[in-house]
């Protein structure tokens, strides 16, 4: 009897940059299947709805046949249960990540012992990125082509055509 292993990498993805990309493709690499979950959280200002977020992520990810793109609120464990799944991936860029990762997967572990988190780090060319770096390099008329995915980066400049480079 085989068994499936699931894993689930959660974010905002507001939007989806390569180093997510990165990220879920290693994690792609070593589990069965991976869920690429957009985190619903009505206490933070999106730039992109869910809906959007979640078709950018489909379409960065089409690549890659055994991960899906899904969206939660809630508790990330109660979503894992709902996935029956016992693996967060979360992504590491520099140090200074680790700490509030480090503390987020002991919460975790306290809500459900069942559940690992596992840290992929990133490559060094996308240790600076983030969705908030990108936006803010764009709102600001920098070039962001090489850090996000095609359908990403026109729907920034359709979103904010006045700052199009």
């Amino acid at each position: 009897m085989s068994h499936t292993i699931r894993a689930v990498y959660p974010g905002s993805f507001d939007p989806i940059t390569n180093g997510h990309i990165y990220i879920a493709e290693r994690a792609a690499g070593l589990f069965d299947e991976l869920t690429v979950s957009i985190l619903i959280n009505p206490e933070k200002r999106a730039t992109f709805s869910v809906d959007e977020r979640k078709t950018m992520a489909i379409e960065a990810l089409s690549h890659l046949p055994n991960v899906k793109v899904d969206s939660f609120t809630g508790l990330l464990v109660d979503f894992l249960r709902q996935e029956r799944s016992r693996i967060i991936i979360r992504g590491l860029r520099a140090l200074s990540d680790f700490e509030y990762e480090f503390q987020l997967a002991q919460m975790n572990r306290q809500l459900a012992p069942e559940i690992e988190t596992l840290f992929i780090v990133t490559e060094a060319r996308y240790s600076y990125l983030s969705s908030h770096a990108v936006k803010d390099i764009f709102n600001f008329g920098g070039p962001v082509q090489e850090m996000v995915p095609p359908g990403v980066y026109r729907r920034l400049r359709e979103r904010f055509p006045r700052f199009d480079k």
